[in-house]
């Protein structure tokens, strides 16, 4: 999409952004009401000059006199109510678009595919979430309030002088030219700062967040310095494109209200000629002055309005494109109950950009129920890009993976992962209790007992029980509060817990001592016993029971056996095993 969206796709944006508004048109329709009588109030004000000025200072009639100050406090009263409905239910229905924007892109996320988060950063995403949806909400809603309040009470006006004079309103009108050609100038304006804005908030967000999670980072190794400047940079941005929409405003309002002026003093000017005088009253000229006077204010919130309004529609574009994404592909209709652990990679290919060549090269390998398989390799080899496909985060290039011999892709996404447990080397925990995450993920509901016995299983339940409130203990954002190997272990008992045939320990023992290394892997070995296990390990003393393992380099297979065989052979396995034992 080009920079500028062009009139016509910004308004299919705002249609679109309308149909939000539709599900509450009861409520819509009561403000719109009071919208339009707020717009009469208005001009009725304007009309209660001529009786005000002529019946009761020029002609001095005592009913004049009379019912003017009771009809004053009777339209204000009027405007008072109406003035809240207008408000209040705009209100309500621009937070409840909110809302269901934000759910709407919040269930649209947690379906995006690996590729869409590889690509996106937190702070952009988090942007859209939190600032985008306000500036989609404001343009759905408050600026249709000013476009329909104040353009009734435009016209409201207008019909008024009309009526109490054709002359002196064509001088008016011929201010409406100018200002309609002005306004269309600035709104391509607005929109591109509108959408520059948003992508600098985005940038903001992003720094922000890499900050807030790396501060430890930052201070071990004195960076505060470097990152301010880099947080400047794009604060600084930021500031800049605020600046160009403000004076933008700034520069349109008074321009808008200089062309209206100008029509007001030509009036003026008519009005107070010899022949003219003779065809108004005081009372009239009053009442004409006076509505020119309230043009200005609604005049000048639709100026403002089209800076909302364009800020809206580049915000939606931005929101529509994430919609619009497309969500894991799930075409697979099977669905299993409990698998038996078989699992095939066939002649297996990946590549994550086509133009860069394949990650992975004629993969193939076998586990059988109950097995375990170890993948071992330098970094970049390719180990989790491998595991990564069993799961679906990516689907194959080449070639296809099977359980228990159907083709994964034949299966649901739900079929599919009800088999597996995962436990990641990042350990990802959520700000709850320990019992929560432990039982994360569980479709029905688990005891304490249960989760107590996970807990041991992962020798979790020795430092969980010395916790002043035990389960009930709040871990903080990521486990903050928990050390590394703690968090581990939660998560391998949250792994436990869910009793999948399919078990992947991705690095799951990675931030456990020495001594907890060797309970787990005690449990470890029981667990497997009983599950099909794929290892990803570093250290390779926690693989020298595995069934299989597989030695992986540059996205191939070069070795195949076990602990025994591979040292025998003394090729590459036995060459990372004895640079481990000499790093001990």
């Amino acid at each position: 999409m080009t920079q500028t969206t062009s009139a016509a796709t910004a308004i299919d944006l705002y249609r679109r952004l309308l149909k939000y508004v539709k599900p509450y048109w009861v409520m819509f329709t009561i403000a719109v009401a009071a919208m339009l009588v707020f717009a009469a109030t208005e001009a009725g004000l304007a009309a209660m000059m001529k009786p005000l000025v002529d019946g009761s200072f020029v002609e001095r009639d005592p009913e004049t006199i009379k019912w003017v100050p009771i009809a004053l406090i009777g339209l204000f009263i009027v405007r008072g109510i109406v003035s809240f409905f207008t408000t209040y239910g705009i209100g309500w229905i621009a937070r409840n678009v909110i809302k269901d924007l934000r759910t709407e892109m919040f269930a649209q996320l947690i379906t995006l595919p690996a590729r869409f988060y590889d690509q996106s950063t937190t702070g952009q995403l988090m942007s859209k979430l939190l600032y985008d949806v306000e500036q989609v909400a404001s343009a759905s809603t408050d600026a249709i309030v000013i476009i329909i309040r104040d353009t009734v009470t435009i016209l409201a006006l207008l019909a008024w002088m009309l009526y109490l004079s054709g002359t002196l309103s064509l001088i008016i009108l011929t201010t409406v030219p100018a200002i309609s050609i002005l306004v269309y100038k600035v709104s391509t304006r607005f929109r591109r700062i509108s959408k520059e804005i948003q992508d600098s908030m985005g940038d903001v967000g992003h720094i922000s967040s890499e900050i807030i999670d790396g501060q430890r980072e930052v201070k071990t190794f004195g960076s505060q310095h470097y990152e301010i400047k880099r947080f400047e940079k794009v604060n600084k941005k930021n500031r800049q494109q605020r600046m160009k929409k403000i004076a933008t405003e700034a520069i349109t309002q008074p321009i808008i209200q200089l062309i209206a002026v100008l029509g007001l003093s030509g009036v003026i000017y008519l009005a107070s000629l010899p022949d003219m005088v003779d065809k108004i009253t005081a009372g009239s000229f009053i009442s004409f002055v006076t509505a020119m006077f309230m043009l200005l204010p609604p005049l000048k919130r639709l100026t403002k309005v089209n800076a909302k309004l364009q800020a809206g529609i580049a915000a939606s574009e931005s929101i529509f494109k994430l919609l619009d994404d497309q969500p894991e592909s799930d075409t697979g209709t099977k669905t299993i109950g409990r698998a038996q652990g078989n699992i095939e990679y066939q002649r297996v290919g990946f590549s994550y950009d086509s133009d860069k060549g394949h990650v992975l090269n004629d993969i193939s390998f076998q586990v059988n129920q109950g097995q375990t398989i170890a993948f071992v390799g330098h970094s970049g080899s390719g180990k989790t890009t491998l595991i990564s496909l069993l799961t679906r985060f990516y689907n194959v290039t080449q070639g296809k993976i099977t359980i228990d011999g159907i083709d994964i892709n034949e299966l649901t996404l739900e079929a599919l992962r009800n088999q597996i447990s995962l436990v990641n080397q990042q350990v990802i925990l959520f700000n709850d209790t320990i019992a929560n995450n432990i039982a994360y993920g569980q479709s029905e509901h688990v005891s304490n007992d249960q989760i107590i016995a996970a807990a041991r299983a992962a020798h979790a339940w020795d430092f969980i029980e010395q916790l002043p409130d035990g389960l009930a203990t709040e871990v903080g954002q990521n486990g903050v509060l928990l050390s590394g190997g703690q968090r581990q272990r939660i998560a391998i008992a949250r792994a436990l817990l869910r009793d999948a045939p399919i078990l992947i320990l991705d690095e799951a023992t990675a931030s456990l001592d020495t001594d907890a290394e060797r309970h787990i892997q005690a449990a470890l070995e029981t667990l497997m016993e009983q599950r099909t296990t794929l290892v990803i390990a570093h250290r390779l003393s926690t693989i020298e029971k595995a069934d299989q393992i597989v030695v992986m380099h540059n996205g191939k297979i070069i070795e195949t056996g076990t602990h025994a065989e591979l040292l025998a052979k003394g090729q590459r396995y036995a060459e990372l095993y004895r640079l481990q034992f000499q790093e001990k």
